[in-house]
């Protein structure tokens, strides 16, 4: 299969950045090194090139039912310019992906649908997931008859995530609007850099800064603006494992790593009140028999995705692990027997068919 561009893979190649295929996307794995990357995430501001993340609109009267059906996070309680953390289940109530979703200015309403009636929302599938989750959601909308408009925008939207302690300086003085007014999980449409753009504080990193959605044809002008580290997914990949932030496809997937929010440690975005598809299979589950931890290594190794965790015998998997730069030490992600999951439990990883000592710790990592 052919992969998928972002509107700057030339751009980022002339900088030097090696490649790696992702979800379907060519995207930059580094430019300068993993390293170098991180570091100045965590002590300054790095930018990433993250528009192979998809993009869904909804919209119209009954937008706000079928995101309710369709994600376990109510979104009826959101305003123009929220967000909020949400998930996508099955209806065995299995993790299909972790999203962001956006209640857009009321005005978008009438640019997707045509009329003013109704809400309009923008919502983040991870990367690869964009098709399936269209049809996913129109499928829905099809068989329930709502009243909504569905658009995959992937591919007509950049996105950049600037990130770090002088993030939001940084992005704040290339736009029009008062940028250190918005607050966590907030969105503004403002132009950066003269672009009309949306503009979220938001990220992936642990770190403070903002997510910028710009038309594709103007992601050149965006990027350019900011005179910061470029970052590729390697260090997206450190940052976020230090964080204990999934990875949907690896720390979770419907077939291969299958696990409802409570497992994985989002429970805290499932809302039992509304009715949404999975909800009943997740109340009637009873409490989870694993459960998402971190791990520390205690000895020498780097524990990768698909060791075995093990405590006499087999207990769990690790489903992230890496050398973090910032600890200098590697550390792991993975699940455990819920018996296990208490922070100080020590438990052995299996690198390269050795017994490795490692310490259950509760995400982030360090300090």
């Amino acid at each position: 299969m052919t992969r998928r561009n972002p509107p700057l893979r030339e751009r980022h190649a002339d900088r030097g950045a090696s490649f790696t295929g992702f979800g379907g996307w060519e995207m930059p794995v580094e430019f300068d090194s993993i390293t170098t990357e991180h570091e100045a995430v965590r002590e300054t501001a790095g930018i990433f090139d993250v528009s192979h993340m998809g993009e869904i609109e909804v919209a119209g009267p009954d937008a706000t039912r079928l995101m309710q059906r369709l994600t376990t996070n109510d979104p009826s309680g959101l305003v123009p310019g929220e967000a909020q953390y949400t998930a996508v289940l099955r209806e065995d109530g299995t993790l299909i992906d972790d999203t962001v979703v956006y209640r857009l200015p009321d005005d978008r309403v009438a640019e997707i649908t045509g009329n003013t009636d109704g809400e309009a929302y923008l919502f983040v599938p991870n990367a690869g997931n964009d098709i399936d989750t269209y049809d996913r959601w129109v499928d829905y909308r099809d068989n329930e008859d709502l009243a909504a408009t569905v658009r995959n925008v992937t591919e007509e939207w950049a996105m950049f995530a600037v990130q770090g302690p002088d993030a939001p300086g940084i992005v704040n003085d290339a736009a029009d609007a008062d940028l250190t007014a918005l607050g966590r999980f907030d969105l503004t449409a403002t132009a950066v850099a003269g672009v009309d753009c949306l503009v979220a504080r938001t990220g992936y990193t642990g770190e403070d800064g903002f997510e910028i959605l710009c038309p594709w044809g103007d992601a050149e002008t965006v990027w350019d603006t900011f005179d910061v580290q470029p970052c590729g997914l390697g260090a997206r990949d450190t940052l976020r494992i230090e964080q204990g932030f999934l990875l949907s496809g690896q720390d979770f997937h419907p077939d291969d790593e299958p696990r409802t929010p409570y497992e994985a440690g989002i429970g805290f975005v499932v809302d039992t009140d509304t009715a949404f598809v999975g909800r009943d299979a997740l109340v009637n589950a009873g409490d989870p028999e694993r459960a998402f931890v971190g791990l520390e290594l205690l000895d020498r190794g780097i524990a990768r995705h698909g060791y075995e965790i093990v405590d006499g015998e087999t207990v769990g998997i690790v489903t992230s692990g890496t050398k973090v730069p910032t600890l200098d030490r590697p550390v792991a992600l993975g699940y455990v027997p819920t018996a296990l999951a208490e922070p100080g439990t020590e438990v052995d990883v299996l690198v390269r068919g050795r017994e490795t000592a490692a310490r259950v710790t509760e995400p982030p990592f360090g300090d």
